[in-house]
């Protein structure tokens, strides 16, 4: 807890039984009150590892629901179990679970209500062992996003995350897509309410048990994202109505 409020972490998890416990060991437990672990029907035993850890909040899905809908039942445990300031924390280890103060103290301290953990700042990426592909990609994209958003992000892609109560209350993130888009549209839903967001310099980890798409999976994300700053960009000329920009 920081002044009062309440911090959880959300792990958005599936087959992350190798990689659960390294990340949660690093987690600060002096500031964070709840864990909460959404397995996606994965097919190793990360149930039991978390259990094994103590993770006290686990929702198993019955049917895999995608990387959105695992995030949808993320933050709708987090907000029912009354949290004021929520991370996502992948637990792959692929972001640093270290940086939860400074996101946190930042939120808490009311200097923003959305903070990411860039990959892009700094040299984190590719020292990290980013694809070169998909930082070229990452790149390119973030360009036409700030673009057609008139925002200034380094990345909009990085799944290291920290919203308040009021974000998660003020946005749809339900009516937001089951896939991987759905990051992307919980930040265009962010700015189009008016919110501010901070980004810090995070490093990263790419390794075999690092969770990561696919080629033909990532084209799909990248069309996905264009389509979705386009939405942005009608939706604020007053030219179309979408309903994830709908007011909750």
């Amino acid at each position: 807890m920081i002044k009062e409020k309440r911090v959880t972490i959300v792990l958005p998890a599936y087959n992350a039984e190798k990689t659960l416990e390294q990340t949660y060991r690093e987690i600060p437990f002096d500031i964070v009150d709840d864990i909460i672990l959404v397995d996606d029907l994965s097919h190793d035993n990360t149930i039991s590892k978390a259990r094994e850890l103590g993770i006290k909040h686990i929702v198993a899905h019955t049917q895999n629901k995608g990387y959105g809908g695992n995030q949808k039942s993320c933050y709708n445990k987090a907000l029912e179990t009354g949290s004021d300031i929520v991370v996502m924390l992948h637990p792959d280890y692929q972001y640093d679970p270290r940086l939860i103060h400074s996101m946190c103290y930042l939120i808490a301290n009311g200097v923003y209500e959305v903070v990411l953990g860039s990959r892009i700042l700094g040299k984190g990426a590719l020292k990290g062992g980013m694809p070169f592909y998909k930082y070229v990609a990452n790149r390119l994209l973030t360009m036409g996003q700030n673009i057609m958003m008139n925002q200034k992000l380094s990345e909009y892609h990085t799944g290291y995350r920290a919203f308040t109560r009021n974000v998660l209350e003020s946005i749809d993130y339900n009516a937001n897509s089951d896939d991987f888009v759905f990051d992307n549209q919980m930040l265009a839903q962010i700015f189009y309410a008016g919110f501010e967001i901070a980004e810090i310099t995070c490093p990263t980890k790419y390794f075999e048990e690092a969770s990561s798409i696919n080629i033909s999976r990532s084209m799909k994300y990248g069309l996905g994202v264009i389509k979705v700053s386009f939405m942005y960009f009608l939706q604020k000329a007053g030219l179309f109505r979408f309903r994830i920009f709908k007011k909750k």
